[in-house]
This record gives structure tokens, C-alpha cells and sequence, in this order.
């Protein structure tokens, strides 16, 4: 074979690896999607189940429980606001890929076990209910990410403000740091932008939702249409649910005192190390694993060049909705906490609303800059422009979502400038810990003790710690409270001496 025979062959197996990658992607998005497709009916489904055991009661205990009738009425109507609002924000996202390419692509029996084993993989944290967890808080599997294969970057900047490039070694930059339109996958070709989708509240279609003034919502996308719908496994609805308590958490006043245990130290901390902010020169300041966007948005108010991190489209979807596609402060009503009837201390706790968002993203007052990049962290910042790019690197509840934390923490020196500073809160609850049966899993689960020195290997100095007694998208009427005690700390990357 001459060698422009061997070069063309490359070509097509590197074309046929990018097509295989992305159909896997396609079909990892499809199910995301359905997932929160699928929401409502699963919700109906728990309100027969619990209308079947309410008939199964002799009459005299039913006589006693005369109201619960009633009461699945009004779950009913909740579970038709929160569709209203999950089927507006998928109205209003722009799929960074063709969702109605063919898929048959990645259909051979090795694909699929892999595309399952990410699906798989990372489930023990994703969204366990009050009553059975010790967690209380979110963990995807890497199907859920931006990227199923090689992670480009792909980043967004809020809607209106212009994205700033952080000198010539942003990632949002030509090439593969391109801030293309939407947070989420990263070819050259697929990009999103914020949607312009008008909402018909004229005609309702099968998939009808009603918001809380009856407002109807019908779909304006090919692939909102029940024939692209899949049937997903309830822990796939499992993790939309936890979406929306983590709404809760990041933008409703409910999730106010949550917010000030976690990201007011945070921010405190930056407004003291860098008192001086230039607006012509604002630092920079990364938030890997920024979830639905609420403290990289806080970060950039106090005038940095703010950037999030995120590699679920779960968040993605959501937060990119929240922060381009709100109009007003308390645009919404959701239902968080109706999905659970445990440890509830009257019914109206439980079917309580929440307004979201607590405030206008886009009047909040954000430093120019501002973004969101979609990726998996190690993928997208181990990229060597990424090199001493930040001036502070601020992880909150992240540095646990690692197969190996120790590359973590070498990724965080390296793309810190010398003198940087990396702020940490949370606790150290592994997310593939345990992963029995998962033998390609790998999870460095280290002592506290053993991650600060691991950090001091990688230049860092502790400059300030301390523990702090939090929550994590915690329902505050519950009568369970799952509490961390997480560990707060400031570390600086000492310069280099030749």
C-alpha cells in the first residue's frame, strides 16, 4: 500500500470514528431528552400507585383519609406546572447535533456495552431520595456529559454580554476552544445558539403541559415529537427530578440559606484576595462542575471573568435556560418536593411552589466574560493553552466526582497562574466508590489528610481552613436533614524559583 493509500485509509476510519462518536452521542442526547419527556408520565404513574394502595383501605380507615382524593388532584395540577416549565426549556434548547440523524451506526454489541456501562456507571449518588441516602445530592454518568468521545470545547457566554477571550491561551479561542453558540458538544460544525423559539400557548399537542395560570405549551421541534421519544429507566427521571430540587438550590429564594453556607464563603474569600479588581483587567476565576450556573454567575458579579464548567446536559439544558432565556425574576413555578411523601410535616409543605428564578440573570450585574463551557474537565482543561491561564480556581462540591482526584488536583496547578489561588468547599463523598461489578471503574477515594498532601506535592500552600455544617438541595420542611461537614479551605500555588 503506497502512502497516500494508507493516508486516504486513515482518514476514513478517523471520519468513521467522529461519525460513530457522535451517533453514540446522538443516542446518549435522545435518552437525556426523553428522560425529561418521560417526566410526567412517571409522575402519574406514582399517583396511581398511591391512588391503588388508598383503595386497598377498609372503608373506615379511608373515612379517616377522606381528603387524599383530593390530594392527587393537586399533585396532578403541580405535575403538570413542572411539565409546563421542563417542556418550555426544551422548547428553548438548540441541540448541538443533528437529533434526527440515523443511530444504526453505533448499533454492534460492543458500542452498545460501552454506551451502557457509562449509563451505568456513577448511578449510586445520582438522586437518592431523603429517606434512603446518606447523599442527598447528584452524581451523572459520563454518558450525561457534553461529550461522549474527544472533548473539544464548546463554551457560551451569557446571552447579550460578549465573551472576552482570556488572552491568547482561553478556551475560548479559534480551533477547538471556539465559543460556539451553546454549551454542550464541540465539533467545528455543531453549534447552538440561544433559542429563539416562540411559545404557542394556542393549541395544546400530545405533549400538553399547563402552567399555573392554564397556559398550555405545545411543541415548536422535530425531535420533541413522541416518535423520538425512547423509553428510559426510571433512574433516567430519577435525575430530572433532582434537577429540579437542585432549581431549588440555585434560583429560589427557598435555596437562599443553602447558598449562603456554600457560595457566600466562597465569595467572601475571592472579595478579599483580590481587592483591587481592575474592570479593564478583571482576574479570572474557573468553577469546574458549576451544575446549573448560580455561583459562576455570583463569581462574575463581583467583576471577575467568571467561567463555568459543566459536563451533564441535564445541567446544561437547564442552566442555559435559566441564564439566556428568563425574562423576569419569579418567571416560574415548580413543585420541588412533590415527588416524595416521606417525612413530610403537612401536605402543604409538601405541594408548596417555588418561584424561579429569585432574580434576572441577565440584569444581575456580571462582569463582561462571563461563560459557560461544556466538557468533561479533565478532557477540556488538560488542553495546553489551558496552562497558567487562571488566576483562581474555585471548585465547590466537585473535587469527589473524580475517577482519579489526584489528576484534579494536577490539572488545577497547571492551568493556575503562579500565585494563584484554588478556594475548595465540600466534603468527600466519591462518586464511583462502590462500583461493584464495574471492574473498568476506577476510584481513588482518598483521606482528607491525603488530598492536602497531594497538593502540596503539586506547589500548593494552605493559607486558610476550616470545616463548614451544610446542605445539598435539601427540602428545609423536611423532618430529615442529611448534613455535611465540609471541608473549606484556600490554597496558593506557590511560584516557581529557578
Amino acid at each position: 500500500m503506497s502512502m497516500s493509500e494508507e493516508e486516504e485509509a486513515e482518514r476514513r476510519r478517523l471520519r468513521r470514528q467522529r461519525e460513530i462518536e457522535e451517533a453514540l452521542e446522538v443516542k446518549s442526547l435522545r435518552r437525556i431528552i426523553s428522560a425529561y419527556l418521560n417526566y410526567p408520565d412517571a409522575a402519574e404513574d406514582d399517583v396511581r400507585r398511591y391512588e391503588r394502595s388508598f383503595r386497598r383501605l377498609p372503608p373506615a380507615h379511608k373515612a379517616l383519609l377522606s381528603h387524599y382524593p383530593s390530594k392527587f388532584q393537586r399533585l396532578r395540577r403541580c405535575i403538570s406546572v413542572n411539565s409546563f416549565f421542563i417542556f418550555n426549556m426544551l422548547q428553548a434548547f438548540e441541540p448541538p447535533l443533528d437529533m434526527s440523524q440515523d443511530t444504526d451506526i453505533c448499533e454492534n454489541p460492543h458500542l452498545e456495552n460501552a454506551l451502557d456501562d457509562h449509563l451505568d456507571s456513577g448511578e449510586r449518588n445520582i438522586c437518592p431520595c431523603e429517606a434512603a441516602s446518606t447523599s442527598g445530592r447528584i452524581s451523572f454518568p459520563q454518558s450525561d456529559q457534553a461529550s461522549y468521545g474527544k472533548s473539544d470545547i464548546t463554551c457560551k457566554s451569557l446571552e447579550g454580554v460578549n465573551n472576552k477571550e482570556l488572552g491568547t491561551e482561553s478556551c475560548c479561542e479559534s480551533g477547538p476552544g471556539t465559543c460556539n453558540a451553546c454549551p454542550g458538544n464541540n465539533r467545528d460544525t455543531d453549534q447552538a445558539g440561544s433559542s429563539d423559539v416562540k411559545i404557542n400557548n394556542d393549541e395544546a399537542t400530545p405533549y400538553s403541559f399547563a402552567d399555573s395560570n392554564g397556559n398550555v405549551s405545545s411543541s415548536a421541534h422535530e425531535w420533541l415529537d413522541p416518535s423520538f421519544q425512547l423509553n428510559v429507566p426510571l433512574v433516567d427521571v430519577d435525575k430530572v427530578r433532582c434537577i429540579i430540587r437542585n432549581i431549588v438550590r440555585d434560583w429560589a429564594a427557598e435555596g437562599q440559606k443553602e447558598r449562603d453556607q456554600c457560595y457566600k464563603p466562597i465569595l467572601e474569600e475571592l472579595d478579599g484576595l483580590f481587592p483591587n479588581r481592575s474592570k479593564d483587567r478583571p482576574p479570572s476565576c474557573l468553577v469546574p462542575g458549576a451544575g446549573l450556573g448560580r455561583l459562576a454567575l455570583e463569581i462574575s458579579c463581583l467583576g471577575f471573568i467568571s467561567q463555568g464548567n459543566e459536563f451533564s446536559y441535564y445541567m446544561m439544558i437547564c442552566s442555559s435556560f435559566i441564564l439566556n432565556n428568563a425574562q423576569t425574576a419569579e418567571e416560574w413555578t415548580i413543585y420541588p418536593w412533590i415527588h416524595s411523601n416521606c417525612n413530610s410535616l403537612s401536605d402543604n409543605d409538601q405541594l408548596r411552589s417555588v418561584l424561579i428564578p429569585d432574580i434576572h440573570p441577565a440584569s444581575a450585574g456580571i462582569t463582561e466574560g462571563f461563560s459557560m463551557c461544556g466538557g468533561d474537565f479533565v478532557e477540556v482543561y488538560s488542553d495546553p493553552s489551558q496552562i497558567g491561564v487562571w488566576d483562581a480556581v474555585v471548585t465547590c462540591f466537585f473535587i469527589d466526582t473524580a475517577h482519579n482526584i489526584v489528576e484534579y488536583i494536577e490539572i488545577i496547578s497547571r492551568i493556575l497562574k503562579d500565585g494563584g489561588v484554588w478556594i475548595n468547599f465540600g466534603p468527600l463523598l466519591y462518586h464511583f466508590a462502590d462500583m461493584y461489578g464495574q471492574e473498568d471503574e476506577m476510584s481513588i477515594e482518598l483521606s482528607l489528610e491525603d488530598v492536602k498532601k497531594v497538593a502540596l506535592h503539586y506547589g500548593f500552600q494552605m493559607e486558610k481552613e476550616r470545616t463548614i455544617e451544610t446542605t445539598y438541595t435539601t427540602n428545609p420542611r423536611s423532618m430529615m436533614q442529611n448534613r455535611y461537614f465540609a471541608a473549606f479551605w484556600t490554597m496558593r500555588k506557590k511560584p516557581v524559583t529557578t
